[in-house]
């Protein structure tokens, strides 16, 4: 062998141990605990997880629990809680990040009595409901808000000739905090000059029921909130996604979504749309700040609300709707 081409060969046996060292450094690094209210395969949680773990990783090893609250029924979530509790004292992370409402209100008590800092995201109520912030110093973060409100103002634009339309949701913790604080609990109400119906439906055979008689009761359009706590009621419910398949098949009239994993071909037509990876970002800024010395209370909890226009192509299409020019020219337009 030539000496060179040995020398090559015995540098390149001598960096083979090294290969491993970043899975090592992984596993050293500092922990963060990510409590997940829903499981891994939603959107939503995929997003903001992934914009985390961009943000965050290598230098912080982020490790997830999901309480799967969407999918088991609620007489399970506070076990659920309890589980994730545990998780935390046998972790003893550095920080721990709160992901939607439902594990901050079942957490923040018993997180509130420690000293590690917590941030949330995706939370829909008012964090005041859950904790006086006067007196809890180590929770801040993120709040989501739904652009209901804009949605029905460009909905005029994009379907100028609607009048009526219906808000559907199921009756997770989410819908209940969104019936609440976004439509005040008011069922009917006129927004930007529409008349605006708000439903929250349990059970499969009665979500069912509406969206096949919208036309038939005089709704121009469909906006779906939350619909991933559609329960069994006589007749078992699709998996999740299904329901949204089987609801933009069956509808008689265009359906619009709030988030952007609503839209596509056999889903949703579009609309001005919040997404789960803005909320991990936000979250994880804060992390970062308070990993770098800054404490929770001073940092004043924000709103990644800023929104973007998605559609399908072949939803327009099939609803002979044409988009004004200036939602077009922002607008992202999908298959």
């Amino acid at each position: 062998m030539h000496p060179m081409d040995r020398r090559t060969a015995w540098r390149l046996l001598a960096a083979l141990p090294l290969l491993p060292a970043a899975p090592r450094a992984m596993a050293q690094a500092p922990a963060i605990l990510l409590i997940e209210s829903y499981n891994a395969d939603f959107e939503w949680d995929a997003g903001y997880r992934a914009a985390l773990r961009e943000r965050l990783e290598p230098a912080w090893r982020l490790v997830s629990f999901e309480m799967d609250t969407k999918r088991l029924p609620p007489e399970r979530h506070a076990a659920m809680a309890d589980q994730a509790w545990d998780t935390y004292l046998k972790l003893k992370p550095a920080l721990v990040i709160l992901g939607d409402d439902a594990a901050l209100s079942l957490l923040h008590a018993r997180l509130a009595a420690t000293a590690t800092p917590v941030v949330y995201l995706g939370i829909n109520n008012n964090p005041r409901a859950y904790f006086d912030p006067g007196k809890v110093r180590n929770i801040t973060g993120v709040l989501e808000r739904p652009l209901v409100k804009r949605n029905v103002a460009e909905l005029r634009k994009i379907v100028p000739a609607a009048r009526r339309v219906l808000f559907l949701f199921d009756v997770s913790i989410t819908s209940t905090v969104l019936f609440s604080e976004v439509f005040g609990g008011n069922q009917r109400q006129r927004i930007e000059g529409l008349e605006v119906d708000v439903k929250l439906l349990g059970g499969w055979r009665a979500w069912q029921a509406e969206i096949l008689a919208a036309r038939r009761n005089r709704y121009d359009a469909i906006y779906l909130g939350t619909y991933q706590a559609v329960r069994d009621d006589g007749t078992a419910p699709p998996p999740a996604m299904n329901i949204l398949r089987w609801s933009s098949a069956h509808a008689q009239v265009p359906l619009f979504g709030l988030w952007d994993f609503f839209v596509g071909a056999d889903k949703a037509v579009g609309g001005l749309v919040l997404d789960g990876r803005d909320q991990g970002m936000a979250a994880a800024d804060i992390a970062l700040r308070i990993l770098g010395g800054a404490t929770p209370g001073s940092i004043y909890p924000v709103t990644a609300q800023r929104g973007r226009f998605v559609f399908s192509r072949a939803q327009l299409a099939r609803y002979r709707i044409t988009l004004p020019p200036e939602i077009a020219a922002q607008a992202r337009l999908l298959d």
